[in-house]
């Protein structure tokens, strides 16, 4: 939804402490973009007010009773799509349930202080307002129903149609002369609920290493990992160092660490360099290590973030003879990246989220499986 002159964000806000509720009207309605429309005290609540009161922004707690923050979420997300931001207690440490709600569509999250006072809650108050600004001007994208149930009750991977085996040469190093298809996932803001459409199709002998680089706390990837681990049926990783990359393996870059590719094919990880050009990790700075290591074998994905990284990386891929692809608007939640990587002139193909994978494969196939001489 744009803004538009002494127009004000509409929120709702959900949980179950009536002092909470009390002290986020009050840092809202102190910020003259926002203004608090209405109060759940648990996700039932909130799942009807969402639908009666359509409110542009709702700050969602995770611990409720009746209805929790994770199962209100995956209603809203699927019946009645809202910019969602959790506020919770739960969203510290890599909390396995922030990152359910985050796979669900939840736009972002801030983490209440420990003690949840007034006094701690103004520590976080820039932080709260700036996201909370931020997802109301999103369009947000229904999750698919099948996906929320499944994250929501746990149990398990979501079933996609099976696809038939993938011949790969054998790899046994990752040498000069043991080159193979590198695939680099790039994300940012929606990118958790975007991968859990992704992930599915990449099978467990899938030729190709994939690195997916998720602008993202240090303290969630670990746990992001294996969660995204339970989705898809190619081994899932957090990325070590000095490790040689290997087909068949989906690497997370690890939070607050820069991933590049050696020239053998090692994972070097840098924690010292701090944000390039405003990022922490940086996808440029992965892709072009890619492109180096894997030349036309190099495919890049930008998929939905705000802001520029991956633009650089997508020239670079690109002018390695590499394949780039980009998420298309309509199924974005925030279009940034992959509209900067389109100015660029280096992406192939804008694709919806649902092309994006086979558009991976054919062309990992193709590589896998060049074309006899002489055939057409």
């Amino acid at each position: 939804m744009a803004a538009i002159a002494n127009k004000k964000f509409r929120v709702l806000i959900v949980d179950d402490s009536t002092f909470m509720r009390k002290v986020l009207e009050t840092i809202f309605n102190s910020d003259d973009q926002l203004q608090v429309i209405g109060h759940a005290k648990d996700g039932r609540e909130a799942v009807a007010l969402a639908e009666s009161l359509k409110p542009d922004v709702i700050t969602m707690d995770i611990n409720m009773p009746h209805l929790d923050g994770l199962q209100a979420t995956a209603e809203i997300m699927t019946s009645n799509p809202r910019p969602i931001v959790i506020v919770s207690s739960e969203s510290r440490e890599g909390a396995a349930s922030t990152l359910k709600a985050l796979e669900l569509g939840a736009i972002e999250f801030v983490a209440k202080p420990s003690s949840g006072i007034d006094l701690d809650m103004q520590s976080v108050r820039e932080d709260l307002l700036r996201k909370v600004r931020m997802a109301a001007k999103v369009r947000v994208v229904r999750t698919a129903s099948r996906l929320a149930t499944a994250v929501q009750n746990s149990t398990g991977a979501p079933k996609t149609a099976s696809l038939p085996p993938i011949a790969s040469r054998p790899v046994t190093g990752s040498g000069l002369d043991q080159r193979f298809p590198v695939v680099v996932l790039a994300a940012s803001t929606g990118g958790p609920a975007t991968i859990m459409r992704l992930a599915p199709g990449f099978t467990r002998n899938f030729p190709a290493a994939v690195i997916l680089v998720q602008h993202m706390p240090a303290s969630f990837t670990t746990q992001y990992a294996a969660q995204l681990a339970e989705f898809t049926s190619i081994r899932v990783k957090e990325a070590e160092p000095n490790e040689s990359l290997q087909p068949g393996t989906l690497y997370i870059c690890p939070g607050g660490h820069h991933l590049r590719l050696t020239p053998t094919g090692r994972i070097h990880l840098d924690a010292s360099s701090g944000r390039i050009n405003g990022y922490l990790p940086s996808i440029d700075a992965t892709m072009e290590s890619v492109a180096a290591f894997a030349g036309a074998m190099s495919i890049g994905a930008i998929l939905t973030g705000m802001g520029n990284d991956g633009a650089i990386g997508a020239k670079a891929i690109k002018a390695a003879g590499g394949l780039v692809l980009a998420q298309d608007e309509a199924t974005c939640v925030i279009f940034g990246m992959p509209a900067e990587a389109i100015k660029t002139g280096a992406v192939d193909q804008v694709l919806g989220i649902d092309d994006i994978y086979p558009a991976i494969e054919k062309r990992v196939v193709g590589i896998c499986r060049p074309t006899p001489v002489g055939a057409r």
